[in-house]
């Protein structure tokens, strides 16, 4: 799997990334991959998938025929491109929508997170939508990191300096995560008034 997370911290935003590819038993890092980003850019921001390898490219192939990119900077913005991509993904892309038999609705296999001058956000399967104050993870290593960054954050180290420390620990304790780090920063915008 992967460790993606992003980063809060007064008017910085941060997403990161580590860039190892496991298929199956086989690591392979940056230097032998060369679509290695777990990044994808979206309007002012970048949105990281955790799954499966094809959520990059079914990202960037839908991303490349929209005539606009999705607005993704409030958790109502960001459930109705959920609503729209969930129906995209199992008519063009053939997503699998079964997960837990109980489930109340339909899964779209899909967890990303989502940063941008507006803030951090989380996208689940089922559509939920939380949004973020100081830091969130996803992905196999996402325990480590979070753990990781709580020190660091409290600490009252910057944002870059939490998710360095987070993709660390990650790195180090998760056998699915390693590899360079890709990061990216954005400063806060105000909320728009109305």
């Amino acid at each position: 799997m992967s460790t993606i997370l992003a980063v809060r911290r007064g008017e910085s935003v941060v997403i990161a990334a580590e860039t190892l590819t496991t298929v199956g038993y086989v690591h392979q890092s940056a230097d032998y991959i060369a679509n290695h980003s777990k990044l994808v850019p979206v309007g002012e921001g970048f949105v990281g998938a955790v799954g499966h390898a094809s959520w990059d490219l079914i990202l960037r192939d839908w991303l490349a025929a929209a005539e606009e990119p999705p607005r993704l900077d409030s958790t109502a913005a960001i459930f109705s491109f959920a609503v729209h991509f969930h129906e995209v993904l199992k008519e063009r892309y053939f997503v699998n929508p079964k997960e837990e038999e109980g489930d109340p609705f339909e899964s779209s296999q899909l967890e990303l997170i989502i940063a941008n001058p507006h803030g951090i956000f989380g996208l689940c399967s089922l559509r939920s939508v939380l949004e973020y104050r100081r830091f969130h993870a996803i992905g196999s290593g996402y325990r480590f990191a979070l753990g990781a960054m709580h020190a660091v954050y409290e600490a009252g180290a910057g944002a870059i300096d939490v998710a360095q420390a987070g993709l660390r620990a990650a790195v180090e304790f998760d056998e699915a995560s390693g590899g360079a780090f890709e990061i990216h920063e954005f400063t806060l915008q105000a909320p728009a008034d109305g």
